[in-house]
């Protein structure tokens, strides 16, 4: 069975932007949409955005497909005018925001010592300034609607030292992680929830590319569970947190990561030595 084929309406009612939603070329399924097809199969109407827009008709057809209730908008969420565009559109689209889920992510190579300012820039913007002025500009809009949630996709990277040496990317997930709490108790008797989700190794486009089967199987084995993880591990969570079933759960960063953060690296030497 397919890991997203399960219907429960969990998000009737509800109206969500998902950034960086729009379908990568890659293996397997990106993050972003498998959470806004997750979320338009539980009842929720879905703006897809993304800053190509081939790649977001990409994922709107394949939810129209089903029958599910989407529109498109093309944003460069890192630009603070696309963002308040983005959020208009929701609204004109659908008269109501409710929820955001901030999946947009694009990866951060390097050392301190080999970081170029742009490429800094760059990386900061997408992966981090996004989910401010993304945040900002629905924030209002959500209270108008009623209330609302707000979540964060970050990263272990954020927490722990990764695999690779992606110091820009870190410091951007790091700081998803950072805002959390603090928009979480800003905004919670506006009746807005805030939390984030820290994947784990998952197995999406964004990677598979450019890791090896070494390295893959690696990742597998480096979780307690043993399995791989994928994109629809991580919609499942942020289906959850968009739900009323979170109603109180609030600026809560929430690692889906198969246990890895729960193990110090020598609890999982057998598993890595053998061929576990």
């Amino acid at each position: 069975m397919d890991r997203g084929d399960v219907l429960a309406d969990r998000l009737k009612d509800k109206v969500a932007i998902v950034t960086g939603s729009g379908t990568r070329e890659g293996d397997g399924i990106g993050v972003g949409r498998a959470i806004a097809t997750l979320m338009a199969r539980e009842g929720s109407r879905v703006l897809v955005a993304d800053r190509d827009g081939s790649n977001a008709e990409v994922t709107a057809r394949a939810l129209a497909d089903e029958g599910l209730d989407c529109e498109i908008t093309v944003a460069d969420v890192s630009n603070v005018a696309d963002c308040e565009q983005m959020v208009q559109t929701a609204i004109d689209k659908f008269g109501k925001l409710t929820t955001l889920v901030n999946a947009v992510g694009i990866a951060g190579s390097g050392k301190v010592t080999d970081i170029e300012e742009d490429f800094w820039h760059h990386v900061l913007d997408v992966n981090l300034k996004s989910m401010v002025f993304a945040s900002k500009s629905a924030v209002p809009r959500m209270i108008e609607s009623g209330g609302g949630s707000i979540t964060h996709i970050s990263s272990i990277d954020g927490i722990r030292a990764g695999f690779s040496e992606n110091v820009p990317y870190a410091a951007a997930k790091g700081g998803a992680i950072g805002i959390t709490p603090s928009m979480a108790v800003h905004h919670a008797r506006e009746g807005i929830r805030v939390n984030c989700i820290a994947p784990g190794h998952l197995y999406t486009p964004m990677v598979s590319g450019i890791i090896s089967d070494e390295v893959r199987e690696l990742r597998r084995k480096g979780g307690p569970l043993g399995t791989e993880g994928t994109a629809w591990d991580v919609a499942w969570a942020a289906v959850f947190l968009a739900s009323d079933e979170a109603r109180w759960v609030n600026g809560v960063v929430l690692p889906v990561d198969a246990g890895i953060l729960a193990a110090t690296p020598l609890a999982m030497y057998p598993y890595l030595r053998d061929e576990g």
